[in-house]
């Protein structure tokens, strides 16, 4: 395995800041910051993940997920958010997101970082309906465009098997 980016470097820093900035950017409903975010061809999944006897490993189904999704999939979701007829929005959820256990190390390709982090998500929906936590680890990988560091790829992988949330209709 390659050695991780010191903690202390400037490409660290940037990943760290790509992180807090995209989670702000979600956790303040600015979908189209989001999208921007992006690269052209963005890859977001969260498989599904089951319980098996005595081990993690395989636990995460690769023919099967909980979202699949391109950018052209996330762009008409975020337009769907725009619109009244977003009922799994409505009222809108308050979020915050935690990023947390930030590890990266040089990618495969010139000008890619990847990036390993913890993230926990707290939702919260009108006054009737208990909170959400959820917990997921995420492998990311970033690439730079134009100078930037965009989102290429996202793999979540939500650490409970049962997904005690009403519906999925927040970005993580």
């Amino acid at each position: 395995m390659a050695a991780a980016l010191p903690c202390n470097g400037e490409a660290y820093g940037e990943v760290l800041a790509f992180a807090y900035e995209e989670a702000a950017a979600l956790d303040e409903r600015r979908h189209r910051d989001w999208l921007a975010m992006l690269t052209e061809d963005v890859v977001y999944r969260m498989p599904v993940r089951t319980t098996t006897a005595h081990s993690l490993e395989d636990s995460l189904l690769a023919d099967m997920a909980h979202f699949d999704e391109d950018r052209h999939s996330l762009l008409k979701r975020v337009e769907r958010l725009e619109t009244e007829h977003a009922w799994a929005e409505d009222p809108p959820s308050r979020t915050r997101r935690f990023v947390a256990n930030v590890r990266a190390w040089a990618g495969e390709a010139d000008g890619e970082v990847r990036v390993a982090a913890s993230v926990l998500l707290f939702r919260s929906r009108g006054d009737r309906t208990p909170p959400d936590l959820l917990s997921a680890g995420r492998r990311d990988v970033l690439r730079r465009v134009g100078g930037d560091l965009k989102l290429a790829r996202r793999e979540l992988a939500v650490d409970e098997s049962v997904l005690r949330t009403q519906n999925l209709a927040v970005f993580l």
